[in-house]
């Protein structure tokens, strides 16, 4: 979904499946309440509420349904125009198991995995999980246009810019 398509009471679903209401929509983030089926709807009723309300960011907005339906129907229309390459299976299958690593599940800040950063050449880079070493902590990346594997210590990491659909744009055609 897209910040525009959220008004107070819009219903909408996570990719867990489970239910939310919007209760507000601010600049760049929504609040909303879970919609917890065993819960009587009088704990939906507010302002104020008596459950907690959850403020999603840019990406969580990205990442939410309407329903199952138009999340396929999106999926494919995004499969389409996309500038990502994606990923291939070994890639995502090596990014996945390194995301269940002990150091990636303790890391104190994983928001920062969240965000593809671009580097001063050009060059887009997917953090998919951490490690702890003796000199700290290190970022775990992957370049989609390139299929290559890197490490970099995380202060340099979240010193690069994060990637815009600009930067996108530009290194699909720097090949």
């Amino acid at each position: 979904m897209k910040h525009t398509d959220f008004a107070i009471g819009t219903e909408f679903e996570t990719c867990t499946g489970q239910r939310w209401r919007c209760t507000d929509v601010g600049q760049r983030s929504i609040v909303a309440i879970e919609l917890r089926p065993e819960l009587h709807p009088a704990w939906s009723w507010g302002p104020p509420y008596p459950v907690p309300e959850v403020t999603f960011d840019e990406l969580d907005i990205a990442a939410v349904l309407q329903s199952q339906e138009d999340a396929i129907q999106e999926t494919q229309a995004e499969t389409q125009r996309s500038l990502h390459p994606g990923y291939p299976h070994p890639a995502a299958h090596t990014m996945m198991k390194a995301r269940c690593s002990d150091d990636t599940r303790s890391y104190p800040r994983p928001r920062l995995l969240r965000i593809d950063r671009v580097d001063d050449a050009g060059e887009i880079y997917h953090p998919y999980a951490v490690e702890l070493t003796n000199e700290g902590w290190r970022v775990l990346l992957y370049a989609p246009f390139t299929e290559a594997f890197s490490v970099l210590a995380e202060t340099d990491f979240f010193r690069m810019r994060p990637a815009s659909s600009w930067d996108f744009e530009a290194r699909k055609h720097m090949d």
